[in-house]
């Protein structure tokens, strides 16, 4: 790019996207929204013991250092100078837990990942102390029902589990923070007076925000009994929160943050009511505008808040459909069964087949989120014949994404009353077009994906760039680019969708109440061992033992 060129691009805006799986540092074009360049570093994942997911806060924050430190190398290397940096967005895995203590820096425990599910019997613990038992308890005023998902149940199992928590909490050293807030709070200082902040979208997902006034709420802490004075301040998505204080953008502003899903929201440029976008990451996440008023959903659907685009602007609000597992299907087909060596090969596993041949793939890994929310369900496999092969087990994770998508695009247009004609879709998923095709084939509505996939890191930067004092990022209607889209048209008969979508849904249910969570008492105070197994083995124990007496009794 030549020096005439660089004076053209005028300023320029950038987005820290840490995921569930990698971290990456992408920089942006305020003007055409073009991105210019970009890094990426992978996260590792630790699975300390079945269920548990956990990453080091450190090792993220590093990841974010080294993807500054080597998109800003590629700038130079364009002639491209940093300096037209204007702003900083951080776009973030949601619900992810860190605790650590303001003096040290120091994490006090790993990061627990959203998708974790140590926390079942707090959450049994927590439902069972609310008038009968409903996990809809604090459903009205956070729009979320009590589930491992969210944060402050993580949270309070530190509290429970952790000692160097609990100490820290007690000597008023802790600190509370999903990852945006520990990147901001360590980028603008860290223990040297680092902000400790997060914005509306982040705060929605912890089970502490009150969705209506837009705060933290004494009585929902009270309920999870979480300190408030650990809590960050809640800011708006767009404004400016502090200044990077070390590296090459030393001096730059932080001016927004959002949730990942969120930043994608606003990325696909869904301002308006009734548009919605789906991403398909780690997990997959269906996101619904409904406007400045939260609509609670009557189908398993999360209400949370969109976006808040500065702290005069209204907020915005979606309903969500979640899925666990989308993209970790393809991650699991790779590093525990072995059938792929790299992500991109299961199109080509699952082209060569064209179909699963009756195989159906529920991948309840972590549970069943939306819109059944049954953290019991586990993954199963059904339909398998002799003829059944690895290509057709590829065929059928791919639709499992696909089947799970309809499962809550059926629930979204019931909720809404109006029907999707098309879904926008985005994430690192959808360059697979096998998946694509097969995902307008289930809900029978065409998919349309941008040419330019990075829609969550786009979110990102519109938010810091159109932040008061910055403004060099207008978010009005006749200033935002039109992107251009791919368009992939349903191609089998409404009849054939119906019907796999059927086996499909036959199959979740052989999925559920398969995990019984608790180990429980028998009548002699003692912990029985199939109370803690799986509910088949247990099932088929107590025949064993009942043919066993039949047999002996006839002796």
């Amino acid at each position: 790019m030549s020096a005439s060129n660089n004076m053209m691009l005028g300023p320029l805006v950038a987005a820290i996207d840490q995921g569930t799986s990698s971290t990456r540092f992408l920089v942006f074009n305020a003007s055409t929204s073009e991105l210019l360049s970009h890094h990426q570093v992978e996260i590792e994942q630790k699975f300390p013991k079945e269920g548990w997911v956990e990453e080091n806060p450190k090792e993220i924050l590093q990841s974010v250092y080294e993807c500054i430190d080597k998109t800003c190398e590629k700038l130079s290397q364009l002639n491209i100078k940093i300096s037209n940096i204007k702003a900083i967005g951080v776009s973030n895995q949601r619900e992810t837990t860190v605790v650590w203590d303001r003096l040290t820096g120091e994490p006090l425990y790993n990061a627990i990942v959203w998708l974790d599910l140590r926390t079942q019997s707090t959450v049994e613990r927590l439902i069972k102390k609310t008038p009968g038992e409903n996990k809809n308890h604090v459903r009205d005023k956070t729009g979320l029902p009590i589930s491992t998902y969210f944060s402050a149940v993580k949270l309070r199992w530190l509290l429970d589990n952790v000692e160097e928590v609990r100490k820290a909490v007690s000597d008023d050293r802790a600190l509370f923070g999903t990852i945006d807030s520990w990147l901001i709070w360590n980028l603008t200082g860290g223990k040297n007076n680092g902000v400790h902040c997060t914005d509306v979208t982040n705060a929605s997902r912890t089970l502490l925000f009150n969705i209506h006034t837009l705060d933290w709420d004494k009585e929902l802490c009270q309920f999870f009994d979480v300190p408030m004075d650990i809590l960050p301040k809640v800011r708006s998505s767009s404004e400016i929160y502090g200044i990077m204080k070390s590296g090459v953008l030393a001096g730059v502003p932080i001016s927004g943050c959002l949730g990942d899903q969120s930043a994608a929201l606003v990325g696909q440029m869904c301002f308006k009511e009734g548009m919605a976008k789906n991403t398909y990451g780690t997990g997959c996440f269906l996101l619904y505008n409904t406007g400045e008023k939260p609509a609670m959903s009557e189908h398993g659907l999360l209400t949370t808040v969109a976006y808040k685009m500065g702290r005069d602007k209204p907020a915005f609000y979606a309903l969500e459909g979640s899925v666990a597992i989308a993209g970790a299907v393809i991650r699991w087909l790779q590093d525990n069964l072995g059938i792929i060596e790299k992500a991109s090969d299961v199109e080509k596993l699952a082209s060569s087949v064209g179909t699963s041949y009756g195989c159906y793939f529920v991948p309840a890994f972590s549970g069943l989120y939306a819109p059944y929310w049954e953290p019991s369900a586990r993954g199963i496999i059904c339909g398998l014949t002799q003829f059944t092969n690895k290509n057709h087990i590829a065929f059928a994770a791919l639709e499992a994404v696909c089947f799970q998508t309809r499962e809550i695009l059926d629930a979204m247009n019931k909720d809404s009353g109006i029907p999707l004609t098309q879904l926008q879709v985005d994430g690192g998923m959808t360059v697979n077009k096998v998946l694509m095709q097969l995902q307008a084939d289930i809900l029978c509505i065409p998919v349309v994906k941008p040419s330019m996939p990075e829609t969550t890191a786009l979110g990102a930067a519109m938010a810091a760039g159109a932040a008061e004092g910055i403004k060099v990022w207008s978010l009005e209607p006749e200033d935002l680019t039109s992107v251009t889209c791919e368009r992939f048209e349903p191609q089998i008969n409404p009849e054939e969708s119906e019907y796999r979508y059927g086996r499909w849904k036959k199959a979740v249910q052989k999925s559920m109440v398969w995990e019984i969570t608790e180990p429980q008492l028998n009548h002699n105070g003692e912990s029985s061992i199939f109370n803690s197994l799986p509910i088949g083995i247990y099932i088929m124990s107590s025949m064993l033992m009942l043919i066993g007496a039949k047999y002996i009794s006839g002796l």
